[in-house]
């Protein structure tokens, strides 16, 4: 489903300095913070679908690289909707720019002063108690990214499956890869 979308430069300029902020916040990686990417594009702008959001996400994952790329899709859908391939160029370029300036910047800062100052307490207290905060992100992307078909919500299968997975990742050294083959097999049989 693609939107019919009149952008301006300030609704640009805004996309960007929302890209911008969620840089700042997005400890753990940038999937972290979409859960207010779906906030601002899908639900308070209306420039993205759900159907575009969600396939925004699941392409970047399933494509070999970086899993930032969902960011340039999402920019690049916005443009789509505002007007065809070359502002989805310009969306690309907005949102990347955007995710990537402000959190590249701080990390050299803060990676050059930590690696510096790596024997102090308080700097080796900070990075472990920054895993809990990681793990709450991680958890609200799933829901967000589970709540597009809400039926699955419902299944009391899909929710035992994550408990389960969760699990297996946590206590054992078992590959990814296997845990997403058992699920695409489940899927494909119709049992989840």
């Amino acid at each position: 489903m693609s939107l019919s979308l009149n952008l301006q430069w300030a609704d640009w300029l805004g996309m960007f300095v929302h890209f911008l902020s969620l840089s700042l916040l997005s400890i753990g990686g940038a999937i972290t913070t979409a859960p207010d990417m779906h906030r601002y594009l899908v639900d308070g702008q209306h420039w993205l679908s759900d159907t575009q959001f969600n396939a925004s996400v699941a392409i970047a994952q399933a494509a070999p690289g970086p899993n930032v790329l969902f960011v340039a899709l999402m920019g690049w859908h916005v443009g789509l909707n505002a007007g065809g391939p070359m502002l989805g160029l310009f969306g690309v370029l907005v949102t990347m720019l955007g995710i990537l300036l402000p959190s590249t910047t701080l990390t050299y800062l803060a990676a050059s002063w930590g690696h510096r100052n790596r024997n102090l307490r308080w700097v080796r207290a900070f990075k472990q108690g920054m895993a809990p905060i990681v793990i709450a992100l991680l958890i609200a992307t799933g829901w967000i990214l589970a709540g597009a078909s809400v039926s699955s919500l419902n299944d009391w299968r899909v929710p035992l499956l994550a408990a389960i997975t969760a699990a297996v990742v946590w206590r054992t050294r078992l590959h990814l890869l296997w845990l997403l083959g058992t699920g695409a097999l489940l899927g494909w049989f119709g049992l989840i």
